[in-house]
């Protein structure tokens, strides 16, 4: 299988991707080359973190900490990423991830649009840092060279960085090596620097923090050389930003990094102790350059110094494309199919091109130590989120994660807490930016209506498994249904008209905090069945689009009545059930029969019962004004705690007057045994009770059909229904008195608008 030319078509279209890279890729176009652990994610990770720190501040380290103190805060350092690594590897063992690196794992477990949030930073970081080794490697150059010109050499180096990265990533990589060789040699000259210079015996194993040249030598603290150091062990990205490119990033993402991270601790820990009796406590701390001046060959440690800062440079070049490559694939950014497109050698050539228009721009700033700290957050962030996910993953415990390289959860909770303690030791007030900020794209990629992906995340999987666990808690709780209560409707539906002509009022009664659920029968009549079947999913998104949770399902009975009692009597065993039954009433009579058994049924299974006609064409009119109709015949007027049969009439009034902002009557209906008076006073105390402020209180003599000419006009007329007492005679006879959309309200029992 070395000449992919040679397989017939078919037969190259059933080899995977990871196996020859050519899968689903057209005959023009040849295969991207897919790089393994050693070259795609060891080698760049390894020389991203060996970096300029290690030569000009590592010696500084050891003179403010002291040995065993710098040995202290390398390993501090190290464990922080150490951590961050093994969930990173762990959560790469579960997934199939794909081009981004850290973007592809955030986006796989919380959405896109925490991915966006985190990816976009991180591309930004990404770019930024490459002007910043750019300049670092202008500062040893210049130490050579003097006499050039800053920007001159800014450029050029960039120049020649781009053209490498522009052409080919394997060529990048390649040069990486030679590198990676000149880094090796550098450090073997400082470990030869003994033959030339003596050993220093006044090593200094606990450190006096004295401090800078910049402070004038003042005093510092563990916790200042810790921030000052902590950037060294970044970079543990580089490889896993090469995702898309390698050939089984499941296993080269974890092995590369781990490696990387293992070495790397090692060559600090041992330049730290190496120092330590090169040189002097004092020169440690006053010679930046003290590496060089120590060394056997001075120029083969600058070669390595320039070396380091040229390789994260080019690292940073090479994986910043493919992180805005993959931000355009999932339709995060602008200019999406432009920056998702590849040359036919597979490279991300316009996001390369896009990159460098930033990185030169960066470059004329000429400055960017106040934005510094800045990107270091964005990479603390990001490690931060990596270590979130595999909290959230393993918290879950959903049978999806199982991931082959398995870490205490331990693991990423002190990744996690690490990492933004870190942040906050370097600059709290930038760590509480760069967090703002993430914030702030979250929140308007979520408005963003074009984030979907084929795979899904867990955020469904983390929700239902917040609600199984509240449902564990609620259940062993006393029962308190009365003050939680809120209408979580059950909406049967013999045709989809069942449902469109009360949208609004469904829309009204469920909101902000309600729920719908409509069930669609099917009993026989294939034309209305089909009708509900591809019009009911379209009716739930229109209420998901309000923020209110609606589902919808078609059920198969022999005739409507049967089949919402079979329904209403299964959803009694769920723990999230409909509390109220919503009917629609209309003008013809054929299904009164049914409302009426329906109604009585939904009390006995403690369910209570809206029973609503809207009136002609008027529907709700201009939903300002609502009359509530209250009969205050055998009532108990001293009641404190609940009060009879009126209560979801009650809840229901206030429910429509707080969300139409509108005017609320109370209609009493009166007879010779009670006194105006009296009523007056009742009404009030009930008022207060429900609390329920404002309500403009009316008598009336009789029932809805002799007196609702005498009554005020509303847009909407709320009557309660007495259990056994259901009449659809007399319901549609005070309709037709009223001349206004009527809603018929029966209490379930689990209803208290005392409560």
């Amino acid at each position: 299988m070395k000449n992919d030319k040679t397989l017939h078509p078919f037969a190259a279209s059933a080899v995977s991707a990871n196996e020859t890279g050519a899968a689903n890729t057209p005959p023009y176009k040849k295969a991207p080359i897919k790089f393994g652990m050693f070259q795609g994610v060891f080698t760049p990770t390894l020389l991203t973190i060996l970096g300029v720190i290690m030569f000009l501040r590592g010696p500084w380290v050891v003179g403010n900490a002291g040995v065993l103190g710098a040995i202290g805060i390398i390993t501090l350092a190290t464990v922080i990423t150490l951590f961050t690594s093994l969930s990173m590897s762990s959560i790469v063992t579960n997934i199939r991830i794909k081009a981004g690196g850290a973007f592809s794992i955030i986006a796989q477990s919380l959405g896109l649009e925490a991915g966006g949030a985190i990816g976009i930073p991180l591309y930004i970081a990404q770019a930024f840092a490459v002007a910043m080794y750019v300049f670092g490697f202008r500062e040893g150059w210049l130490w050579v060279f003097p006499t050039h010109p800053a920007l001159l050499v800014d450029l050029a180096i960039f120049a020649f960085i781009f053209i490498i990265a522009n052409i080919s990533t394997d060529f990048a990589f390649k040069i990486q090596y030679l590198v990676l060789a000149i880094i090796l040699l550098s450090i073997v000259s400082i470990g030869m620097g003994f033959l030339t210079h003596p050993v220093n015996l006044d090593v200094r194993w606990l450190g006096n923090y004295e401090g800078s040249q910049e402070n004038g030598f003042s005093g510092s603290n563990f916790w200042i050389v810790f921030a000052v150091y902590f950037p060294a062990v970044t970079g543990i990205m580089a490889g896993a930003n090469m995702s898309g490119d390698l050939k089984d990033p499941r296993s080269s993402i974890p092995v590369g990094t781990l490696a990387a991270v293992g070495l790397s601790y090692f060559v600090y820990v041992g330049m730290a102790i190496l120092v330590a009796f090169l040189a002097t406590p004092q020169e440690l701390l006053e010679n930046y350059n003290i590496l060089i001046d120590k060394s056997y060959f001075a120029p083969l440690v600058v070669a390595g110094l320039l070396g380091a800062t040229f390789s994260s440079a080019l690292a940073s070049l090479v994986g910043a494309p493919r992180i805005l490559q993959a931000l355009g694939q999932n339709n995060i950014l602008f200019m999406n199919k432009k920056l998702a497109s590849t040359d036919k050698k597979g490279e991300p050539k316009f996001a390369l091109y896009f990159t460098t228009v930033i990185v030169l721009l960066s470059l004329l700033l000429r400055d960017l130590n106040a934005i510094a700290p800045l990107l270091t957050m964005f990479f603390l962030i990001t490690y931060a989120m990596i270590n979130v996910v595999v909290l959230v993953e393993q918290g879950l415990g959903q049978i999806s994660f199982r991931p082959t390289l398995k870490v205490p959860i331990i693991v990423p909770l002190l990744g996690a807490i690490g990492c933004f303690f870190v942040m906050f030791i370097i600059n709290a007030t930038v760590g509480l930016v760069s967090i703002a900020l993430v914030l702030a794209m979250y929140v308007y990629l979520s408005k963003q209506k074009n984030l979907e992906t084929e795979e899904g995340d867990t955020r469904s999987g983390m929700f239902n498994s917040l609600a199984e666990w509240s449902a564990k808690v609620v259940s062993r709780l006393p029962e308190a249904s009365e003050r939680a209560w809120q209408p979580n409707l059950l909406v049967p539906a013999q045709t989809i008209n069942d449902v469109v002509r009360c949208y609004k009022s469904l829309y009204n009664l469920s909101r902000p905090k309600g729920s719908v659920k409509i069930l669609g029968f099917d009993t026989g009549n294939s034309a209305y069945a089909k009708k509900m079947r591809e019009r009911l999913p379209e009716l739930c998104d229109y209420f998901m689009e309000q923020n209110i949770s609606a589902s919808s399902a078609m059920v198969e009975a022999e005739s409507f009545r049967s089949g919402v009692l079979t329904c209403m009597q299964g959803l009694m065993a769920s723990f999230f059930t409909p509390n109220t039954l919503f009917l629609s009433l209309t003008d013809e009579t054929d299904r009164d029969e049914d409302f009426k058994v329906l109604i009585d049924k939904a009390r006995q299974y403690g369910l209570g019962s809206y029973l609503y006609m809207p009136y002609k064409k008027v529907g709700l009119g201009l939903e300002k004004t609502l009359n509530l109709w209250l009969d205050l015949r055998h009532l108990d007027f001293d009641v404190e705690h609940k009060i009879e049969d009126k209560n979801l009439g009650l809840l229901t009034a206030y429910l429509l007057h707080r969300n139409w902002k509108g005017k609320l009557n109370f209609i009493a209906k009166l007879d010779d045994t009670i006194d105006e008076e009296v009523a007056t006073a009742f009404l009030k105390k009930l008022s207060i009770l429900a609390r329920i402020p404002n309500a403009q209180m009316y008598f009336v003599q009789g029932n809805a059909e002799t007196a609702g000419p005498d009554a005020p006009h509303a847009d909407l007329n709320i009557l309660i229904m007495k259990p056994g007492e259901v009449d659809m005679d007399a319901i549609r006879r005070r309709i037709d008195a009223l001349e206004t959309s009527c809603l018929f309200t029966m209490d379930g029992g689990g209803e208290n608008a005392l409560a």
